[in-house]
């Protein structure tokens, strides 16, 4: 059993849903970021997701573009963001972290040198966003053969003629992106998520976590009523970039889980 199953296993036995939260590996710069890092699950995050910046990241608003570019400026590259995975794995070995990115810079470093990093480094899951299904034997297969959860996006234009295809190797959870744009674009309405959870977990036993554009304490415990769990980005990132301490940070991301806690 991976981290992130094992995780999912303990939350549906205390009946409680997860808490997601995203944060850019080097913003704004790899000390700083590795305190927040090591800080989230005391504020309450289940899973972690770790940005790998990237020079191009199409899927990303302009919150998350500009904290890749404070990263990349600040020096941090594909190796620093598995040696900050290895720092953090140093206190905790329990929670999951996913690192969340492009494929171009898993692609130059070689996908089987980078599968036995990311293991090594105590990495769980990939979501990596512009590699469709249909390139599934380029890194999805040979991440889960190397124990590694690979984690597929279903979106509102995702039909049921696409989302078998969507669902066949993925593994760990479902992402489902609450809106149509880029992540930080708008804010979800619960009552439009649930009939699409629904309509995902009809086909799939894999818990369904939802995100893109989830900002207060209030729409995470709206998000994670109609589904398995919340993940909130851009608006921790935002409060990073306005330069408040990693404290200040961390109470803010624990606002927003004791919202996904109460649903």
């Amino acid at each position: 059993m991976s981290r992130i199953d094992a995780k999912f296993a303990a939350l549906k036995a205390a009946g409680k849903k997860a808490f997601v939260s995203y944060v850019m590996a080097g913003d704004p710069d790899f000390d700083t970021s590795l305190e927040v890092v090591k800080g989230l699950p005391a504020a309450g995050v289940d899973i972690i997701e770790l940005g790998l910046p990237f020079t191009d990241p199409m899927a990303d608003g302009p919150t998350i573009q500009l904290a890749g570019q404070r990263a990349l400026a600040a020096g941090m590259t594909l190796e620093r963001t598995l040696d900050m995975a290895r720092e953090f794995r140093k206190d905790d070995d329990t929670t999951p972290i996913v690192l969340m990115g492009y494929y171009n810079p898993i692609y130059n470093r070689g996908v089987d040198r980078f599968l036995t990093d990311a293991k090594e480094a105590g990495i769980d899951g990939l979501i990596v966003v512009d590699l469709p299904p249909e390139e599934d034997d380029e890194l999805c297969i040979p991440a889960q053969k190397a124990g590694l959860n690979f984690i597929r996006l279903a979106t509102p234009t995702t039909d049921d003629k696409r989302l078998p295809k969507v669902l066949q190797n993925t593994s760990g959870f479902v992402y489902y992106v609450s809106i149509t744009g880029i992540t930080g674009a708008a804010v979800p309405e619960a009552g439009d998520v649930a009939p699409e959870v629904a309509r995902i977990k009809a086909q799939t036993d894999l818990p369904v976590i939802v995100g893109f554009g989830i900002r207060t304490p209030e729409i995470s415990r709206a998000i994670a009523g109609v589904a398995d769990g919340a993940v909130v980005g851009s608006a921790i990132v935002s409060h990073m970039a306005d330069g408040h301490s990693p404290a200040e940070v961390l109470a803010f991301v624990k606002t927003l889980a004791d919202g996904a806690h109460s649903a």
